[in-house]
């Protein structure tokens, strides 16, 4: 694995990889299929569906009726990877997640795009900052908050072959480009991207790179952090959490999610059992998303390096 952020995106979008990836598991795997609640263009994979109609099914806006259907057919010997946008993906089809699924021993992997303020034009109806707490509750989940596309790349593939209920959260377009093409992951363990003896700050997906810019503008002020990127928010890396919180003394998280149940919620509750230290947090606030462009939403949940910088000085100081 190797961090090549240099603040600039992504060369290549989440659409992009998602459009060549899928297509190209389910050639290689006869038992994989791939399911869609009428947003294949949005996903890259509407050419392959038309093409292999038997083995990409467009299920139409039915998400619920989606995850019944993905778990029926894990039953019957397939490996089901179903595609929504991220609030249809969690709140629309939970039940059915949960109960078809999940406690019924169903293995199902669900992709949701455009989380939180990703989601822009969409508006506060398409705009999920609540997805991860609600997969977080449920008991063998798996979930993934992808950086870019090459971690998504090398992920993807090893999330699909795990047990249980597994749901990756990606943007369609591009995030910030933090790794190399060909970068090896382990789900289930953070990533360290910075060495730093001041702050720990935790970050997942769209605020990986963030975090680091904010990194960069704590350096300038004298102050070192450390920045993990925890891209599998369930299950936690407790024990790289642990360690850096007791190297530095307080931990910051920064996440396109709700505060309330989101990766705050998971870093606060393992560290207040195992290694209480201060901890702050950037991350949307008790309120709904709203219509804007992303860089504008960004700025509006304060989901931005100086923000990050901030609340760092902020923990710092209750140390």
């Amino acid at each position: 694995m190797k961090v090549i952020y240099n603040g600039g995106p992504d060369g290549k979008t989440f659409k992009e990889l998602f459009g060549e990836m899928v297509p190209a598991m389910l050639e290689k795997d006869p038992n994989l299929i791939y399911l869609d609640a009428d947003l294949m263009s949005c996903l890259g994979t509407a050419k392959y569906a038309k093409a292999h109609p038997d083995r990409a099914i467009n299920v139409g806006i039915a998400e619920s009726n989606m995850a019944g259907i993905a778990a029926g057919l894990y039953a019957a010997g397939f490996k089901p990877i179903c595609h929504t946008f991220g609030p249809f993906a969690s709140r629309r089809c939970f039940d059915q997640v949960f109960m078809s699924a999940a406690y019924a021993k169903n293995d199902i992997t669900m992709i949701g795009t455009d989380p939180g303020v990703t989601a822009a034009m969409n508006g506060g109806t398409h705009m999920p900052f609540e997805d991860v707490a609600l997969y977080r509750s449920i008991p063998g989940a798996t979930i993934i908050d992808a950086a870019d596309t090459a971690q998504a790349e090398n992920v993807f593939p090893k999330l699909v072959e795990r047990k249980g209920v597994k749901y990756i959260r990606i943007n369609r377009k591009a995030n910030d480009l933090v790794y190399e093409a060909g970068s090896d992951f382990e789900i289930g363990k953070g990533v360290v991207l910075r060495e730093g003896k001041d702050v720990t700050i935790v970050a997942a997906g769209l605020l990986v790179g963030k975090a680091l810019k904010a990194v960069e503008l704590l350096a300038e002020k004298g102050v070192e952090a450390t920045v993990i990127d925890m891209f599998t928010i369930k299950p936690l890396d407790e024990a790289l959490l642990v360690e850096y919180a007791k190297k530095t003394g307080c931990v910051v998280t920064a996440e396109n999610h709700n505060k309330f149940g989101g990766l705050y919620s998971a870093v606060s509750e393992a560290l207040g059992a195992k290694q209480p230290v201060p901890v702050g947090y950037v991350a949307v606030e008790d309120e709904f998303g709203e219509v804007g462009p992303a860089d504008y939403l960004a700025e509006r949940f304060g989901l931005t390096p100086e923000h990050i910088v901030q609340v760092a000085e902020e923990t710092i100081a209750r140390k």
